[in-house]
């Protein structure tokens, strides 16, 4: 299986892509970094996860995505929050 057919990738592509032109001015340059480093870590895990080989590795890297997520999501919240 090509991750480059999936959708979860393709969509995690597309948040990463608007975190970068939603924080692009962001001046809270801490914040901004961390929350556009969780957001390209999500499809790098898949995209790496699915690479690797045997099955353990794949879902360790899958699992390592599953807590970029909830990583992402927090610091979304918070930065709602907090006006950003």
């Amino acid at each position: 299986m090509d991750y480059k057919d999936l959708d979860v990738w393709k969509t995690s592509i597309a948040l990463s892509l608007d975190i970068d032109k939603n924080f692009a001015d962001c001046r809270d340059y801490g914040f901004n970094d961390h929350v556009t480093r969780s957001g390209l870590s999500v499809p790098s895990n898949i995209a790496e996860g699915l690479k690797r080989l045997p099955d353990k590795e794949t879902l360790q890297f899958l699992s390592i995505k599953n807590g970029s997520e909830a990583g992402l999501e927090t610091q979304i919240l918070i930065g709602r929050e907090i006006g950003y």
